[in-house]
């Protein structure tokens, strides 16, 4: 199914599927029993346009911490849990907005139905999570190994398990490190599930790898119409995942909003330090609430008519720089006035 065909479902106030908005998530990378810690970073993160936050669970004390940690933060709260079922209840109990699970990891059948129940009780929902490396035997030996066929096989078989249980407040995932398994995988899962689907690249790598391996995955699934929830997971600081998850979106025109920064990529004739420029003036947009195009480019020559599709923008030469607005050079001001000058032109945008 399509995002617009999923079922709704509400995490903490958040609604995703049913054709809401794709929520962009992140996960902590703080011990969770460290309360100020973990809230410091989920309240950077918010900042950074984190929508939904989930935490490791790996502790009773972690489970408890949720509480606390829920009191002090302003978006839904999921807990991730492995293995131990009365971690997932304690954390139910503790405030949790969604629990993340994998069924075939928590247990016996009654020990699973103890978590259904207590997820019923408070009416928050689960989110049944399949990695490809947690794939059963049975079915590595059914298809002759890891195959998109297999994790969506295993994933339907946990959630008609949950579903048996009398429950179908859902989200359900299904992750790969490799990405065209992956996207085959959701390609799949969408034509029999309709739950909303929580779409990543599992352990896509560092900052680089990463990126490109969740711009890619992701860009293709989200294209076609599949996905409710994102997170581009990075090998890193938790905010750069955030920072991609926005890009991703806003390129394949999937949200609005916030401000868009093109450059060139430098060459022989660039006499400023564009690369640091660039990264100052997308460092300065980040809280500034417009839905423009800013153009930071590094040559006189070229940058005004390079410049044209962006609303304003800034180009630079030796020890001075243009302001550029449409394509037009509206002034030219000193290098190191080049960055002040473009905020306060933003600051005043349409006065």
């Amino acid at each position: 199914m399509t995002r617009e065909e999923t079922r709704a479902v509400n995490i903490g106030g958040r609604w995703i599927g049913g054709g809401n908005p794709i929520a962009i998530q992140s996960m902590t990378n703080t011990k969770t029993e460290d309360i100020d810690a973990t809230v410091g970073q989920i309240l950077a993160l918010e900042r950074a346009g984190c929508e939904i936050i989930r935490c490791a669970v790996p502790t009773m004390e972690a489970a408890q911490a949720l509480k606390a940690i829920k009191e002090r933060i302003h978006i839904p709260l999921v807990a991730d849990i492995h293995f131990d079922y009365r971690l997932a209840i304690a954390a139910i109990e503790n405030g949790a907005d969604k629990i993340r699970i994998n069924p075939g990891n928590i247990g016996s059948a009654d020990r699973v139905k103890a978590v259904v129940d207590k997820a019923k009780e408070k009416q928050i929902p689960i989110r049944v999570g399949v990695n490809s490396g947690s794939l059963e035997k049975n079915l590595l030996e059914k298809y002759g190994g890891v195959t998109a066929e297999g994790i969506v096989e295993s994933a339907l078989d946990k959630v008609r398990m949950i579903e048996e249980l009398g429950y179908d407040n859902l989200v359900v995932s299904i992750k790969s490190s490799d990405v065209m398994m992956c996207v085959k995988a959701h390609e799949l899962i969408a034509r029999q599930c309709p739950y909303p689907l929580h779409v990543g690249i599992t352990e896509s790598g560092t900052l680089t790898s990463g990126n490109i391996k969740s711009a890619v995955g992701l860009g293709i699934i989200l294209n076609q119409g599949i996905g409710d929830t994102i997170r581009v997971s990075l090998t890193g600081d938790p905010l750069e995942e955030i920072k991609s998850a926005k890009i991703i979106l806003k390129t394949l025109g999937l949200r609005k909003g916030g401000i868009e920064v093109v450059s060139c990529p430098t060459c022989g004739r660039t006499k400023i330090d564009l690369i640091g420029l660039a990264n100052q003036v997308e460092n300065m947009v980040a809280d500034i609430p417009l839905d423009i195009k800013v153009a930071v480019m590094g040559c006189v020559v070229n940058g005004p008519g390079e410049a044209k599709e962006a609303d304003i923008g800034i180009a630079g030469g030796i020890g001075e720089g243009l302001l550029i607005k449409k394509g037009e050079i509206v002034k030219k001001v000193k290098e190191e006035e080049l960055l002040d000058t473009l905020r306060e032109e933003l600051l005043h945008w349409g006065e």
